[in-house]
């Protein structure tokens, strides 16, 4: 079976992960691929794959006959769908002969002039959702790809080192490694196959912080205000305003950090503003959250103490500290992609994966590309032959630590 027929099936499952629901997972029917993804392993002959109680799916190939001293190779990928758009009732569609240009999906368009990559995939099967939904390509192309990978090596006998798979829940709200398993997986180093177009690799991202401003306001009658009134909703846009105006993602790129409002609403009495906080740089990152306690130190001293509670809750750190002792991870990536004929990319990711948690959890864990594009909203799309390519990566990846004997 090819990787996109797998990933037209996985599709189909609402994994959607919540970021309030505050339960591990976060959603119930994400244990409804997970235990799919158990039975198709066991099929495939991984005897020992399970879904444990968070919905962390576990399973090991032991090495061929000869190559136990192989390093054991680690394969991850997620089964959530990030919460920014619909991941129910999704209906991938499959344009064949794809010409580069334009395709209308509903009331939404794809569309080289947003998507200058798109010419280059013309002649190509491209896969897209209906336009009412995500596609879930992140990263249900991941997870197809690495069982696509691991049914290849059993069917064509290609000899390995230990393979060990999991694939992990929530990982769009930031939770996917918060119950991962590093030493029961028993691999010695591992990748997430989490990232963009084929042949891109990442070992490098951004450190991650989440920040939620609460305001208690003070509410009299307006006309007798003066002196008294504290509106929480103006403290809340006083706040933002204190920011750098710049620092924000639709004005950054590349290694630049920002501030990101994800959220502001109150009344009188109460309001709450929340913000992302990303920097690639370990320096700025935490200068950037010592802005915000003294936003919150200066507004308590304005307004009197109390008035202003500030909650920092720290998500991830830019995995590269851990990785650069581990270099055979991207030089092997690297190799792998020019000798499947991919353009081998190593760029910043403005964002994070597993694989930056698990570097510091002492699994060096770097992140290879899916083939797939414009994540996270209903424009997302892949190509069937992006897809293949990944796979062949995965599979050059397993023969060159095989051959790492000792």
């Amino acid at each position: 079976m090819r990787a996109y027929e797998r990933l037209l099936r996985y599709v189909k499952y609402h994994t959607t992960s919540s970021e309030t629901s505050g339960s591990h997972p976060s959603s119930p029917k994400e244990f409804d691929l997970a235990r799919a993804l158990v039975e198709e392993l066991h099929s495939l002959g991984l005897a020992d794959a399970r879904v444990d109680e968070k919905c962390y799916v576990y399973a090991s190939l032991p090495a061929t006959a000869g190559y136990e001293n192989a390093p054991s190779l680690g394969l991850i990928a997620h089964m959530d769908t990030s919460p920014d758009a619909s991941g129910e009732n999704v209906r991938p569609i499959l344009h064949e002969h794809y010409d580069g240009g334009e395709i209308r999906l509903g009331g939404v368009t794809i569309s080289p002039e947003m998507f200058p990559h798109l010419p280059a995939l013309a002649g190509r099967t491209l896969i897209t959702a209906d336009g009412s939904t995500l596609l879930g390509a992140d990263d249900k192309a991941g997870v197809s790809e690495i069982m696509t990978a691991l049914e290849r090596v059993i069917t064509e006998k290609i000899p390995h080192g230990r393979l060990a798979v999991a694939f992990t829940p929530d990982e769009e709200i930031g939770e996917g490694a918060d119950f991962f398993d590093v030493a029961a997986f028993g691999a010695d180093f591992a990748y997430t196959v989490d990232g963009g177009a084929e042949g891109s690799l990442e070992y490098e991202n951004f450190n991650a912080a989440s920040a939620k401003f609460e305001i208690t306001g003070r509410s009299v009658h307006p006309g007798s205000a003066k002196g008294i009134m504290v509106n929480a909703a103006l403290v809340a846009c006083e706040i933002n305003g204190m920011l750098p105006s710049a620092d924000i993602p639709a004005m950054t790129e590349g290694y630049e950090g920002f501030f990101h409002m994800t959220g502001i609403g109150g009344e009188v009495e109460r309001a709450e503003v929340s913000y992302i906080v990303r920097d690639h740089d370990a320096n700025v990152f935490d200068s950037r959250l010592r802005t915000l306690r003294h936003i919150e130190k200066a507004l308590n001293e304005k307004y009197g103490a109390g008035t202003v509670k500030l909650t920092i809750r720290e998500q991830y750190r830019n995995m590269k500290e851990k990785i650069e002792p581990c270099m055979h991870l991207i030089e092997n990536a690297i190799a792998a992609a020019k000798a499947v004929g991919a353009e081998p990319t190593v760029e910043p990711i403005r964002g994070g994966t597993d694989g930056a948690r698990l570097s510091y959890m002492g699994l060096p864990c770097p992140n290879l590309g899916t083939g797939g594009y414009a994540f996270h909203g209903p424009m997302e799309h892949i190509t069937v032959e992006g897809m293949d390519t990944e796979v062949e990566i995965l599979l050059r990846l397993i023969a060159c630590y095989a051959n790492d004997r000792g």
